[in-house]
């Protein structure tokens, strides 16, 4: 289901206070306090500048780890390296929504940029609440009489119910920012429009996100090819009545997902034509790797697919027309079981077909191997983009299509 909902182009900003949701939650160096890396920053700075640049005073809520944590920090940092990334001063202010905070809201001018403190400082954030309850918690309520728009930007975040998350939508007009317009006008194209053949490479160690992903996409006709990879084909040759021997079984277990095994056995039942499997392995072996036929597994770790099976998924991603990849083919970071991941993605991006990354651990790969421009799209939100295509209501989502179809200020 495609959902409705207003952007930074319906409306005039200028004059406007905004309250903007973003998601800078980034690695932090423990001793130091030194944020690690910038690249969600860069991604949201989009969508700061323009608010600002087209006059509007922006509000930016955005949270830092969670209690408990290391890197549950201040947004005092992040304020600084957004300021270097726009240009623009941006103003960290310590509290949320305390008189203090408010008065310097109610004190901008247009165009100025303030951050408020790590909205998980505040307790009624993470609890899970429901709509009303966090439409009525204090600070939407004290928020709300100083702006006259939520922006939310944060798709990372879109399949949580969190008070700043889902909060305002109930008493501002809410708009999908500049991010979170990008993600939901490519994933639902590839939902909705997709061209065939649409080949969908699904792997990595959650295998329940790609596994259901694989389910919806069946189910719904929408899918010509599953390669399977990395744990999701364990899981699958193991359903499928291949020996992948004690040690892998184990692994299966260990990680919780015995109970799929069942589910992909009545998946090939109903779709064994479309869902393609491992020819060969790679076997963590002395330390190396050593490729086996899949009847020949040893009762040894399987780390990567094998070159067989290589060429015949890459056979499969160069004609498709539609791709989506989620999770490695295996152990890509340790040395000599990089080859399936990296050489999927490699013809990922040699293909001239429509091609999505889910996010994650598979994004942080593309990346590192400079394939970013080569790929259609990179999604910023690997959970949010998995719920998304695998069939699942995204809270946030469902919260920006209620505001632009009932407030009355659109």
């Amino acid at each position: 289901m495609e959902y409705e909902f207003k952007t930074m182009d319906d409306v005039e900003l200028e004059g406007k206070t905004v309250i903007v949701r973003v998601d800078v939650n980034s690695p932090v160096d423990p001793q130091s306090g030194e944020l690690l890396d910038d690249t969600r920053m860069q991604l949201h700075s989009q969508t700061i500048m323009e608010l600002s640049d087209r006059g509007a005073r922006v509000v930016i809520l955005a949270h830092q780890s969670r209690p408990g944590k290391s890197d549950f920090t201040t947004l005092k940092e992040h304020a600084a390296v957004l300021s270097n990334i726009t240009g623009k001063e941006i103003t960290y202010v310590d509290s949320i929504f305390s008189k203090y905070a408010q008065d310097v809201i109610k004190n901008m001018v247009n165009g100025e940029i303030v951050l408020l403190e790590n909205v998980r400082f505040y307790s009624e954030e993470m609890p899970k609440l429901t709509e009303d309850e966090q439409a009525n918690s204090l600070m939407v309520r004290t928020l709300t009489p100083l702006a006259d728009y939520f922006i939310n930007d944060a798709f990372a975040t879109a399949h949580r119910s969190q008070t700043s998350i889902i909060g305002f939508s109930k008493t501002l007009p809410s708009l999908a920012g500049r991010v979170m317009e990008l993600e939901l006008n490519t994933l639902y194209q590839i939902l909705d429009h997709a061209q065939q053949p649409r080949v969908y490479v699904l792997g990595g160690i959650k295998a329940d996100d790609s596994i259901n992903v694989m389910a919806n996409a069946l189910k719904n006709n929408s899918a010509d090819y599953i390669l399977t990879t990395g744990l999701v084909a364990n899981i699958f040759l193991e359903a499928k009545g291949v020996d992948i021997k004690e040690y892998n079984r184990n692994f299966i277990k260990e990680r919780g997902y015995e109970d799929y095994i069942d589910i992909a056995k009545d998946l090939l039942s109903d779709y064994e034509e479309k869902i393609i499997l491992p020819e060969d392995l790679a076997i963590l072996e002395n330390d190396t790797r050593v490729e086996y036929d899949i009847d020949e597994i040893p009762n040894l770790p399987i780390y990567d697919i094998g070159s067989k099976t290589i060429s015949t998924y890459v056979e499969k991603i160069l004609i498709a027309k539609t791709l989506f990849a989620n999770g490695p083919a295996g152990v890509f970071e340790k040395e000599g079981f990089s080859m399936g991941t990296e050489s999927l993605l490699n013809t990922i991006a040699e293909s001239d077909g429509f091609s999505i990354i889910g996010g994650g651990h598979l994004a942080a790969v593309a990346s590192n191997m400079d394939l970013d421009e080569e790929i259609t799209h990179i999604s910023s939100g690997g959970g949010a983009s998995i719920n998304l295509i695998s069939g699942k209501e995204l809270p946030a989502v469902k919260a920006l299509d209620v505001s632009a179809r009932t407030n009355e200020n659109f």
